[in-house]
């Protein structure tokens, strides 16, 4: 279990990152970070 910590802080980060490029209304990075995120879930999960 702790061996997915940081994965998952990661995770969460990418998806903040993501809330903040959409607020600011920038689509492409906002579609980056969410597919990192992504990225991250299905290779750690």
């Amino acid at each position: 279990m702790m061996e997915k910590v940081f994965p998952a802080l990661m995770i969460a980060l990418d998806i903040a990152a993501a809330v903040v490029y959409a607020c600011d209304g920038d689509v492409r990075r906002m579609i980056y970070w969410v597919s990192a995120g992504v990225l991250t879930a299905c290779v750690t999960f």
